[in-house]
């Protein structure tokens, strides 16, 4: 099916992992979508992103830079863009009373400011989609776990949540939609980082499924939310997480 044939949006981050996995989705259902990340294509040991993708390299935390180029983008299709899936992420293992003030501040600036930076960039051109724009956000089960050492991080991404919400409420009347994502535990370069073996234990034992998610079934919420049947879905988190917010004892 390519229920998204005519549609043209950015995915941050996109480079390897959750956010590629996304965006080869909605490549795949007739999107054209614009891989920003700092590399500018996809990651060794990665496959080819899919036809229909297309990779540019900035940095999000670069107003100018990224400015430019969301008015370059929306200028090849009649002034408007259709999506904008946030997904570019950082975060840092750390024990909370060590940890250093300038990874907090880094965090901060891409979880938080530079989410909302990229929706204010792009709102005037999803306000002229004539499919109602999209803005999908990647939190976290962090937004609404309790992790140690990675305090800031459960910080900034409880901050996305708020924000979707936020954002979906003031720009309904505009035609735009404002949901986010809360992936479950999924392998990426951003897992791996802070992943041992404990740690990895700890987290199959807190989910009823017991085992690591596909990012494909990330790429086919993305879709849901993106295309002709989730118009009348905003402000919400979704949480793909193998049952792991549900699970008591």
């Amino acid at each position: 099916m390519r229920e998204l044939e005519g549609r043209a949006g950015i995915v941050t981050g996109g480079s390897s992992g959750i956010g590629l996995a996304i965006a080869n989705t909605l490549a795949n259902a007739g999107a054209k979508v614009y891989i920003i990340s700092r590399s500018g294509k996809t990651k060794e040991g990665y496959p080819e992103s899919a036809p229909g993708t297309v990779h540019i390299k900035g940095d999000i935390t670069d107003l100018k830079s990224m400015k430019k180029i969301c008015s370059d983008l929306a200028a090849l299709h009649d002034g408007h863009l259709d999506f904008l899936i946030n997904n570019a992420g950082a975060t840092y293992k750390c024990p909370a009373e060590t940890f250093p003030q300038e990874e907090f501040n880094r965090i901060m600036e891409v979880n938080i400011f530079s989410v909302f930076q990229m929706s204010q960039l792009c709102y005037p051109y999803l306000k002229r989609s004539s499919f109602k724009g999209r803005i999908v956000n990647i939190s976290s089960m962090s937004a609404h776990l309790g992790f140690s050492q990675v305090v800031p991080y459960c910080t900034s991404k409880a901050a996305v949540c708020g924000m979707t919400r936020g954002l979906a409420v003031e720009w309904a009347q505009d035609g735009i939609c404002v949901n986010s994502i809360a992936p479950g535990w999924f392998h990426s370069k951003m897992l791996d980082d802070i992943m041992d073996d404990e740690r990895g234990a700890k987290i199959l034992s807190r989910m009823p499924v017991h085992e690591l998610g596909n990012t494909e079934d990330l790429g086919a919420l993305a879709l849901l939310l993106i295309g002709p049947n989730g118009s009348y879905m905003t402000g919400q988190d979704y949480a793909l997480d193998g049952g792991a917010l549900a699970y008591g004892y």
